[in-house]
């Protein structure tokens, strides 16, 4: 068979299946934030504003004056990270956005402190309490609760949790780092207004892929309980 009609044969083949979100790599979460912030676009893209203003004016700063920064900008982080779960989840109510942003607000505060020595360490500090977040808008729980049911979503498969934050930090980076360069170079940009665009485009898959994981963890622990019940699903999609 010639390679042009074998490649048209497999460009006519479908997609394989999405794998359900008890068995998505690490991979795939990144792919289904992608999708889903191409078909929720513009809400998605006002995620990235608090991460876009925040690293604009860290860009002269000093690691102390960093730290400090990120601090005060913890409620602005969380205030991104529940609309991106109400995006994925349903939209919550009044108490429960006010304990995801409370709960929030203390989870990213601590992550603040390490992240410009140890940022390995921030990640792993939010795969292990931050889906109290999504945990707080999807079940209703209290500040307390919400921190005891990450742990456990956490513990029922870390590596996930740990590899699918990394992994979308990465991406970022990745993306951040060229995106800017060139916004800098074509338009003349100052770096601070270049890096400022860039975020601000990039990052709402920060949070897209952190309330997705939340849904990839509940189903885990489904799974590890009993493997009949039905698995949680994105509303979203």
């Amino acid at each position: 068979m010639p390679e042009s009609e074998r490649r048209s044969r497999r460009q006519r083949e479908p997609l394989p299946a999405p794998l359900p979100p008890a068995e998505r790599t690490v991979g795939q979460l990144v792919a289904e934030s992608v999708r889903l912030y191409g078909h929720r676009f513009w809400p998605s893209f006002a995620l990235g504003l608090p991460v876009a203003v925040a690293d604009a004016l860290s860009i002269d700063g000093t690691v102390g004056q960093n730290v400090l920064l990120f601090l005060a900008f913890s409620p602005l982080f969380t205030a991104a990270y529940v609309g991106a779960c109400g995006l994925v989840l349903g939209r919550p109510d009044r108490r429960a956005a006010l304990v995801a942003l409370a709960v929030g607000t203390l989870v990213f505060a601590v992550a603040a402190l390490v992240l410009p020595w140890f940022a390995l360490v921030a990640v792993a500090w939010l795969a292990f309490v931050g889906l109290a977040v999504p945990a707080a808008v999807a079940e209703r729980l209290g500040v307390l609760g919400s921190l005891r049911r990450a742990t456990a979503l956490a513990r029922a498969d870390y590596v996930h949790a740990l590899g699918g934050l990394a992994t979308l930090a990465i991406v970022f980076f990745v993306l951040r780092f060229p995106l800017a360069f060139l916004l800098r170079a074509q338009a003349d940009n100052t770096i601070r207004a270049a890096v400022f665009v860039a975020d601000l485009v990039v990052s709402p898959l920060l949070f897209l892929g952190a309330a997705l994981l939340y849904v990839d963890q509940a189903a885990r622990v489904v799974d590890s309980v009993d493997p009949r019940p039905r698995r949680p699903e994105c509303r979203s999609t």
